[in-house]
């Protein structure tokens, strides 16, 4: 059976639909790509773009990408809540059949190697394609590459890239390419103003802290809705799932007298993700059914079987 790998880059464009289409349109012309869904966060002012197919397809739709998002997104110029370290921010690959982790994590290096020859941009690999072991954790990786972006735009000796110029490309910044499992992008919208109490329950619910495994969380102000929003990313849904997460947070808001306004999965996931509630019980208005993984594995492998 043919090697499926799917790729969800995260770019630092969010208000402006011309420039994220021209990306998408970049993806969406190289053969053999399945484009699988488009999302932008005015309050982040972040884009995430999903896409699927074979190794080698997935890595020229992954380079075109950030080529595009270099030629048009300016990260001097970026105002978003969302951490970022460039342009392109990050360009995970997933290996979802008949492909291992081992060479998903060689395709991911070798697609870190042409964006940092061709395009001079420097990549720093993370997750399970990390160099270096520091580097495993996104979390650490932005730490580092924005205290460059925050100085004269050059690394230190100590934050070296693992390919490409030793300084932060001037518009585009820097690139995080790596290799992850499936990963669960859930944000929950909070009726309160105060960043306290976002950040209090983000605090409580990450596994750092002895929260839910599995879960990272971040409190974010989204400064245009006058709201909060606890903004988690869940990096083993089997351990700990959507409907988990959704009633800890529930709970938590409500011991402070606040009220959950509505949820949002950011890209795709699979169905069990959601812990066998549906999307009402969620509170997730703008749900398209689209955004579960088996709807868009299940048409490659239609397609497949017709070709």
């Amino acid at each position: 059976m043919t090697p499926l790998v799917e790729c969800v880059p995260n770019f630092s464009a969010g208000k402006n639909s011309t420039i994220v289409e021209a990306i998408a349109a970049s993806i969406s012309a190289t053969n053999g790509i399945h484009l699988a869904g488009i999302q932008m966060d005015n309050d982040h002012n972040r884009s995430v773009i999903t896409f699927m197919g074979s190794p080698e397809d997935v890595v020229l739709g992954a380079f075109e990408a950030c080529r595009t998002a270099t030629s048009l997104i300016d990260i001097r110029e970026h105002r978003g809540v969302h951490p970022r370290i460039g342009a392109t921010d990050v360009i995970p690959f997933v290996p979802i059949s008949n492909y291992t982790t081992s060479e998903c994590i060689k395709l991911a290096r070798a697609c870190g190697r042409k964006i940092a020859q061709q395009l001079e941009i420097p990549v720093i690999f993370y997750g399970r394609a990390a160099i270096n072991p520091r580097r495993r954790e996104l979390s650490s990786v932005r730490r580092e590459a924005f205290a460059g972006l925050l100085g004269n735009l050059r690394l230190n000796a100590d934050e070296s890239p693992d390919t490409g110029p030793n300084h932060l490309h001037l518009s585009a910044g820097a690139v995080a390419v790596g290799v992850r499992d499936i990963l669960v992008a859930y944000n929950i919208n909070l009726n309160t103003p105060d960043i306290r109490i976002a950040r209090m329950i983000a605090h409580k619910i990450r596994e750092i802290n002895h929260g839910l495994p599995a879960v990272r969380a971040l409190g974010l102000f989204l400064s245009e809705r006058n709201l909060t929003q606890v903004s988690i990313n869940l990096t083993n849904y089997r351990k700990t799932n959507m409907h988990q997460v959704f009633r800890t947070v529930k709970k938590l808001a409500e011991e402070q007298t606040i009220k959950i306004l509505e949820s949002e999965l950011v890209g795709l996931a699979p169905l069990a993700a959601l812990g066998g509630a549906g999307p009402e019980d969620l509170l997730m208005d703008s749900f398209d059914p689209k955004q579960f993984l088996e709807y868009h594995t299940g048409r490659l492998a239609d397609k497949c079987s017709k070709d």
